[in-house]
């Protein structure tokens, strides 16, 4: 009985990995093509039937690319946005967090569902009062939109993340620092700052991935090509190049854009993990 049911658990193992394998193939496959275009000749992109592997190999598609788009400067751009957007994050999120984690408040509970309950809107119906706003307050084609509401603690998800770290650190830190003359802001920034590096680092992550892969943010704030990120320089790029069917400049773009993202999955896919897990618990 029992050589039977271990039978049938390897059965069922390998058709959940036949399934998992097939899976993985289809979402991969893709990004093979895009790094295996960007490293094509212009005839090669054009092939019928397609091959996967570049003969020869050349870098013709980079060196295209940035002839004729400013990568560079979208690049540029890119990274400015995405260091305020982590910076402003980590203080005013960390802030936010650490006030609904350790202060007794009645109607603490009450903010604090109403700061979760935000995550539920749709940002999209938020564009109209918000580019209203913006226009008023003369922030329209500059990046003070996709910037200044970091500091304000509006990603509520990463509050969450930081509220229940800061909710495993036992009160009697906190009690013990008073004790000893620290003030609260004392205690945030001598006690929990320093054994909290793990989760500002997720939350990091999480942060510069948003505002890398941003698209819609740059496209409806920003009018000057010389401000646009790389997310809408790379549509840019698409427009300048038409109907052409040679899409190697295109893919080199693309897998610029995707490179840092890849690369940070790869070297901190752990800490990826860990933020998942950090969001779960108990508060």
């Amino acid at each position: 009985m029992k050589k039977k049911m271990s039978g049938i658990k390897i059965i069922r193992n390998i058709f959940w990995y036949i399934i998992v394998g097939t899976l993985s193939v289809l979402f991969v496959l893709p990004f093979i093509w895009m790094v295996s275009t960007a490293f094509k000749t212009a005839p090669q992109c054009v092939d019928y039937p397609p091959t996967f592997i570049p003969r020869p190999f050349t870098l013709r598609s980079f060196t295209e690319v940035f002839s004729i788009s400013p990568m560079l400067m979208y690049i540029k751009n890119s990274i400015i946005i995405v260091a305020l957007n982590i910076f402003g994050t980590l203080i005013s999120c960390s802030l936010v967090a650490y006030g609904f984690s350790r202060f007794r408040c009645k109607e603490k509970n009450i903010w604090f569902t109403i700061l979760l309950s935000t995550m539920m809107i749709p940002s999209f119906t938020l564009i109209i009062p918000q580019f209203s706003l913006y226009t008023k307050l003369g922030w329209v084609n500059t990046i003070l939109p996709l910037v200044i509401p970091t500091f304000f603690a509006t990603n509520a998800f990463s509050v969450f993340i930081l509220r229940q770290f800061f909710m495993s650190f036992p009160m009697e830190l906190d009690e013990a620092a008073r004790l000893d003359g620290c003030s609260y802001l004392g205690v945030f920034v001598r006690i929990l700052l320093p054994n909290s590096k793990t989760v500002m680092f997720v939350v990091a992550l999480f942060c510069f991935v948003g505002a890398w892969n941003d698209f819609f943010g740059p496209l409806i704030y920003l009018n000057d090509m010389e401000k646009y990120t790389l997310a809408v320089g790379l549509v840019m790029l698409k427009a300048s190049q038409g109907s052409t069917l040679d899409m190697g400049p295109m893919m080199a773009g693309s897998l610029l854009a995707v490179v840092p993202t890849f690369i940070l999955y790869l070297t901190c896919q752990k800490y990826f993990v860990q933020g998942v897990v950090t969001s779960g618990l108990k508060g």
